[in-house]
């Protein structure tokens, strides 16, 4: 079914959906039907989870694996009949209270060697690859004012701003260079808000017998939806928003691939899978343990076809679709790290170079207010002076980082914040170091 909760082509895969308000959600499903092809993977999951505890109930197995409770009960009474589990006593609230079976603990123990994942029940492999696709047909598109509004706090030249909406937009890679301070990072933050409408991602999915975790909080947002619906919705998908990842210099090849834990016997999903739906900003680019080349090699696939490759222990080959908006920030020449073929392939490139000083004043009077307090107009002209003596370089991070010292300054003397000529002196030598001026400087201001 489309947004709309109209049929849509034939996906055999894609899970049943129900529309809660406004909302599309995958269907909670109530029977072995409704999860063909999926018995064996959730009895065994059953199994591992109750050799954990001593008892346990119907409602303890619903909540620990996002299961409805009549599909919960339905494979509780398989599990019996099979002898893994005993019924000990029912309620009266369609819950019973079970132990765990000799033969069941046996079977547990090898399951758990087999793999080791013991929580939310996963979807399968094929069934989040289909609702990316369905999600990504169904996202809403970016506008003009969308753009406008998550770029509100920056103080940018209008056509980098317009590349920035284009890039986000058009669901194409962004490559910002510039000197540091300049707000690349910012950007790529910033404009993250701009992408509207929310995701379904799966706490974890399944390949065979292997279990990948997709669910992260560090870096997924939880949307709460209530809880007078919560049993018309499949439980084992969490509403997010769209995501955000950042990785930075102690990104490896390795960490672009599955991360398969030893001890625990099951695998993470990467960071930039994890950013599916959403953006992946690689920061400070050419500073990694790995070679630039390397790496962009590695983002070539998935840029130009939307789709990644990821191998499991066995040698496996898996193909999952990745839609996101690919920034790389860097503060080093793009013949530095990348070359013209590679810079191709980027939808859109964006030089971010040191503000004007208009721009300066501005970002200074924004994080002035945004301080709660209030700038003299000669107060930044006689800092913009400064830079002028010592031929120092503009940096649009600098006016925040010399009201935040003017802000310890005051904290220090248990005084409001007040940006004086001589708190942003004791700031300015604080941030930049004791400069004095160049000698001709010295000669000239001596006349």
């Amino acid at each position: 079914m489309d947004i709309n909760g109209e049929e849509v082509g034939v996906d055999p895969f894609l899970p049943t959906m129900c529309k809660i308000g406004d909302i599309m959600a995958p269907a909670a499903p109530h029977d072995k039907e409704s999860v063909e092809g999926e018995l064996g993977e959730l009895t065994d999951l059953i199994v591992k989870l109750v050799s954990t505890v001593a008892r346990f109930t119907t409602d303890w197995v619903s909540k620990q694996l996002r299961l409805s409770m009549p599909l919960v009960r339905v494979l509780l009474d398989s599990l019996t009949q099979e002898g893994l589990i005993e019924e000990l006593w029912q309620t009266g609230q369609g819950s019973a209270h079970y132990k765990i079976a000799q033969q069941g603990r046996d079977l547990a123990v090898r399951l758990i060697e087999a793999c080791g994942y013991i929580g939310p029940a996963p979807v399968r492999m094929e069934t989040y690859a289909s609702m990316l696709r369905w999600q990504f047909t169904n996202t809403p598109p970016v506008r003009p004012e969308h753009v406008t509004t998550a770029l509100q706090t920056m103080v940018l030249p209008k056509k980098s701003a317009q590349l920035a909406g284009l890039a986000v937009s058009s669901g194409r890679s962004l490559f910002v260079y510039g000197p540091s301070g300049n707000g690349k990072s910012s950007l790529g933050r910033c404009i993250h808000s701009a992408l509207p409408g929310d995701y379904w991602v799966p706490y974890a999915i399944s390949v065979g017998n292997s279990v990948i975790r997709m669910f992260d909080d560090q870096c997924h947002q939880k949307v709460d939806l209530g809880a007078d619906k919560a049993d018309l919705i499949d439980n084992r998908w969490i509403r997010i928003r769209r995501p955000m990842v950042v990785v930075g210099g102690e990104l490896t090849l390795d960490q672009l691939d599955l991360i398969y834990s030893p001890s625990f016997r099951f695998y993470e999903a990467p960071a930039h899978l994890k950013a599916n739906g959403g953006v992946f900003l690689v920061d400070d680019f050419g500073r990694e343990r790995v070679s630039p080349e390397q790496l962009l090699n590695r983002f070539i696939t998935p840029m130009e076809h939307q789709i990644d490759y990821f191998t499991l222990r066995t040698g496996q080959k898996i193909q999952l679709p990745l839609r996101h908006v690919l920034i790389i920030a860097t503060n080093l020449s793009p013949e530095t790290v990348t070359d013209p073929a590679f810079l191709r392939r980027m939808g859109y490139r964006l030089y971010l170079g040191p503000p004007s000083e208009e721009q300066y004043s501005k970002i200074f009077q924004a994080y002035a207010k945004k301080m709660g307090a209030a700038v003299a107009p000669e107060m930044i002209e006689r800092l913009l002076n400064r830079y002028r003596e010592l031929g120092k370089e503009l940096r649009a991070c600098e006016p925040r980082d010399l009201i935040e010292r003017s802000n310890d300054v005051c904290k220090f003397h248990n005084r409001p914040l007040e940006l004086t000529a001589k708190v942003l002196d004791l700031a300015w030598t604080g941030y930049f170091g004791d400069q004095a001026l160049p000698a001709a400087k010295q000669e000239e201001a001596a006349e």
